[in-house]
């Protein structure tokens, strides 16, 4: 279908007579073929494949926009950025510039910078600081270059940003996004001309926006708990960083990253805060609407991240499909979950327009000079913003937004919501307060530790006119059912992994999915899961059900709404209650029991040999094998199910860490000694066994465990101690590796357990932490070191094969021989002289010369016989080889029959005018042309006893005084009356 392009222009045409006619020019429409205008302008949309030379999953935005407006139009460019392109409308035929992949890029160049901050991504992240549960506060950095500075004054420009970016915080504090977040500015960093002009290379989107990002990372804090440290960057100029009239370039899903975490954008009015506001939905990982997704209905009603936006400030909303993508992304984001600091902006009024004219914002979207239309007065003028330059008073423009909220548009009124009214301190802002709670909903869990949520809303009153919302959370919550479940002991997590079994897919097949405990300890509350076939760990993109433990480690703090809250064994929440080591919650140790010894048998037969079991109940088991791994094998079984738990039959054994009867055990094969370890608790009886390799060899295994003494099991009481009996010692297994391979390094002693019986080395929990020896430490590697060398690698192939931007790069190292015939590579500051080049250019030679054409255009004729043109052009220089291709054919309608419109036409009934402007007495006299007549049928019919004879004679006398086809003309308004009809 037809999208429109929401620029309008006016032309008003001073007669000698002293009459006003107007024309309508360079109205265009877009469709998903081609971009029109006056009559056509070529450009090939790139459809659902992908582009000769770019990978299968390119996937990223191009945005064409009109001037200063955010309407735009999509084509599938570069892999991980998204940029916004907005074309000036023009009456001639042109190729977009936008399509050379060479703009695209993206941020390549960073990837040194990227390995000196990927280990700084987890120190980076500020304490959280009490933040709601859900708000997400986006710290913003605002970068504005010289260009901006001087169009808008230095004594203006900081409330003019201000204003600019309290617009954005109220976009994304549309109920419709379905997630409250504020955009918060932190620090604000005006720069000067050489550095403005250093960071914005004109025509190169993708190096401006590295440069950018790149400054960005250089402006941080480097103190997460600093006021003015940012979570995202934002960049403002009014150069022209990209093909003419793009308007915005960002990283997809950058956010909290400390390089790609930026956007650049296009500063032209207030307007651009839909501009910001979208390639910042880009960083929180929002697609477009319709593009990918199933939101390509909500286009034409404005949602913010359409490709072609039609937002405007009356009349704008986050599509269904943002706020389900933006809640896929948001709880990855943790540098969003800290509260802002205070910060001592000027205080701003409570409607932006307040400060700003009509025609201050007509300077601000169209440029210097420009102020607001007064060549007609025949509607609302806070309906849309209608602007002129005193040159050309007659010729008016519109982006189709209303002026801003609070401005003046007559004596004791202002702009409010697109009309003009009366000032009612009604509509000043309204700071919200809090509902009653609701009652306590039902329990999550039936037994094993629940939660249940009372909620309330932020509607008494609600907070409205960029009112406060209100301070705190929407929600509480109780622990419920926190008795154990009375059956036979289930893992609640690893129930969550196994229902995934039948329909979550990983790498395009199915898995049987075991309990995952993710070492971040921010992401437990996240649902991880493990593969058994393959060990990957996929997130099963959901967070884990309220109740679920947070860790195994903890048998008490569960996961509520995705955060970990701290339960005390005492089962409060809160509670710094723990158990001691038997699980006496608050206890001493006192009625604890240690349960250790060794058991030995000979096997007669090869297969599973039971040697012991280990009750329920047991914590902090230890085991470990006395023979070397070749000799025998160690496995677990559950006494109860028989299922087993370590080397069943055809697993291979290998040290790792894995959750099983719902504790997590570690598994260890070091020096062919076997270790096993669990904190437990238990909660069903393990055999343990072992698989031997050959019959008549003596097996014996050391165990240790601690059990509550009324759980002490009916054994050897020899094996049973009240005190730990020193029968283990601390003794120098080895020497560490020496600091340097050369020049003076040092070395320490490494420390193991032995036991004290036969000296053999066992597990370190055998013997006292506190009773290791200090380690002693030695130099080692006293020869000198030799000089590192600089050493180039070959050049890679070249990146074209001709043009002015072709490269080819090689790696550069810094290499130090050592004394044993190895090299180790170094940092580059030790290797003297000039480094190596690693970039150079090639290929720079002028790209042979092609006929370019462009897609036919319609019929001149809408029956009978007429003509199509095409534009022709010589592409990359002006002697193109071969013939040059037609560019003018003859195209055949069915035949006209002598009527010049149809019959449906003449009969179709007149359903009232289409465009506001059919009640303007000056175009009265258009009503004879039939496509007039039609649009504006209800003023014709009333006008028809005063039209003059004909109009024909009339036009004839001034086309050349109104620079107009008239044959053009209800095509034209027609188009005008469609985008009237739908703001």
């Amino acid at each position: 279908g037809w999208h429109k392009a929401r620029l309008a222009a006016m032309v008003f045409n001073k007669k000698a007579c002293g009459r006003a006619d107007f024309l309508l020019e360079c109205l265009y429409s877009i469709s998903t073929t081609s971009f029109t205008t006056c009559p056509k302008l070529l450009l090939p949309f790139l459809g659902r494949g992908t582009p000769a030379g770019l990978e299968e999953d390119v996937r990223s935005s191009f945005l064409l926009h009109d001037t200063g407006s955010t309407d735009s139009l999509m084509c599938t460019l570069e892999k991980i950025h998204t940029f916004t392109c907005a074309y000036k409308p023009s009456c001639f035929f042109f190729l977009p510039r936008c399509l050379n992949k060479s703009l695209l890029g993206g941020l390549e160049d960073l990837s040194s910078l990227y390995s000196s901050v990927e280990q700084q991504l987890n120190e980076t992240l500020r304490r959280r600081r009490h933040a709601g549960d859900d708000d997400y506060n986006i710290e913003v950095l605002l970068g504005v270059d010289d260009s901006v500075v001087r169009f808008h004054g230095k004594e203006h420009v900081q409330n003019y940003l201000l204003t600019l970016m309290n617009i954005v915080n109220e976009i994304y504090h549309d109920e419709s996004l379905g997630v409250h977040i504020n955009v918060v500015l932190v620090r604000m960093i005006m720069l000067g001309y050489a550095k403005s002009i250093s960071l914005i290379e004109r025509g190169n989107p993708s190096r401006s926006l590295e440069n950018v990002c790149r400054w960005a990372y250089q402006q941080q804090k480097s103190d997460p708990n600093h006021s003015e440290h940012h979570d995202h960057a934002i960049f403002l100029t009014r150069q022209d960083f990209g093909p003419a009239g793009m308007q915005g370039y960002a990283p997809v899903t950058g956010m909290c990253h400390p390089v790609r975490s930026c956007t650049l954008n296009h500063e032209d009015g207030f307007s651009s805060a839909f501009v910001v506001a979208h390639e910042t939905g880009h960083v929180l990982g929002m697609e477009h609407d319709g593009q990918g997704n199933r939101c390509g209905d909500e286009t034409a009603m404005g949602s913010v991240m359409a490709p072609l936006v039609q937002a405007a400030f009356h009349r704008y909303h986050w599509s269904r499909c943002s706020g389900q993508e933006l809640k896929r992304y948001i709880h990855s984001y943790d540098c969003l979950l800290d509260d802002p600091f205070e910060h001592d902006w000027p205080k701003l009024p409570e409607l932006p327009g307040i400060n700003y004219s009509m025609d201050e914002q007509c300077r601000f979207d169209f440029g210097v000079g420009y102020k607001m239309c007064t060549a007609f007065r025949t509607f609302d003028p806070c309906k849309q913003l209608w602007c002129s330059h005193p040159d050309n008073p007659y010729f008016c423009k519109t982006k189709k937004g209303p002026p801003l909220d609070g401005t003046e548009c007559a004596p004791g009124k202002w702009c409010y919501k697109g009309h003009c009214m009366w000032k009612n301190a009604n509509q000043l802002k309204q700071d919200g307060n809090w509902g009653p709670w609701t009652k306590f909903g039902s329990c999550s869990r039936s037994c094993g530790t629940g939660v249940r949520f009372r909620t309330r809303q932020c509607n008494n009153p609600m907070p409205i006119n960029g009112g406060e919302d209100c301070a705190g959370v929407n929600f509480e919550f109780q622990l419920c059912n926190t008795e154990e479940c009375p059956k036979h002991f289930e893992d609640f997590r690893a129930q969550q992994c196994q229902q995934r079994n039948s329909h979550f897919e990983y790498q395009n097949s199915k898995h049987h999915w075991l309990p995952y405990e993710h070492p971040d300890s921010n992401k437990r509350c996240h649902l991880y899961c493990q593969s058994k076939e393959t060990g990957d760990v996929a997130y099963m993109k959901q967070l884990a059900h309220d109740g679920t433990r947070c860790s195994y480690k903890d048998p008490y703090s569960i996961c509520v709404r995705g955060e970990c809250v701290k339960v005390g064994c005492d089962k409060e929440i809160g509670s710094n209650k723990v158990e001691d080591k038997c699980g006496v919650c608050g206890g001493d140790n006192s009625h604890c029991r240690t349960v250790k010894g060794t058991f030995t048998r000979t096997p007669k037969k090869l297969g599973y040999l039971k040697m012991f079991d280990i009750p329920p109940g047991a914590r902090h088991v230890f085991i470990q094998e006395d023979e070397p791994l070749f000799s025998l094998l160690l496995a677990i079984k559950n006494q109860a199910t028989g299922h087993y738990i370590l080397n069943g039959k055809g697993e291979e054994a290998r040290s790792r860490s894995f959750i099983d009867l719902g504790v997590e055990w570690e598994y260890s094969i070091e020096d062919d000694i076997e270790t096993l370890h669990t904190d437990g608790p238990l909660h069903d009886a393990v055999v343990v066994l072992i698989i031997p390799r050959e019959n008549d060899t003596r097996s014996s295994l050391t165990y240790k465990y601690i059990i509550h003494e009324d759980s002490v099991p009916t054994i050897n009481s020899n094996n049973v101690l009240q005190e730990e009996i020193d029968t283990f010692e601390w003794a120098l297994k080895s020497w560490s590796q020496c600091s340097k391979p050369c020049g003076g390094g040092f070395q320490y002693t490494k420390y193991g357990c032995r036991r004290k019986s036969d000296n053999k080395m066992v597990h370190r929990s055998f013997c006292e932490a506190s009773k290791k020896p200090k380690p002693i430490r030695r130099m080692c590697n006293l020869q000198e070191c030799t000089q590192p060398l600089w050493v180039a690698d070959e050049w890679e192939y070249c990146t074209k094969t001709c043009g002015n931007s072709g490269y080819q790069i090689r790696t550069v190292r810094c290499i130090q021989p050592l004394h044993d015939g190895a090299n180790r590579s170094v940092h580059f500051k030790y290797c003297s002289g000039d480094r190596p080049e690693s970039r150079r250019p090639c290929n720079r030679v002028p790209c042979p010369a092609q006929w370019k054409a462009g897609p036919w255009s319609e019929c001149s004729v809408t029956c009978g016989e007429g003509t199509e043109t095409r534009q022709i052009i010589c592409r990359a220089g002006d002697q193109c080889d071969g013939e040059k291709p037609e560019s003018v054919r003859v195209c055949k309608l069915p035949p006209c029959n002598g009527k010049k419109t149809s019959e449906n036409d003449c009969n179709e009934p007149c359903m009232g005018d289409k465009s506001i402007f059919c009640q303007m007495e000056v175009l009265a006299r258009y009503c004879s042309i039939p496509g007039y007549n039609k649009l504006c049928c209800e003023s014709c019919s009333k006008r028809s006893s005063t039209l003059p004879p004909t109009f024909l004679t009339e036009a004839a006398e001034t086309e050349d005084e109104v620079m107009f086809d008239q044959s053009h003309l209800p095509r034209a308004l027609n188009t005008f009356a469609m985008e009237q009809l739908n703001p």
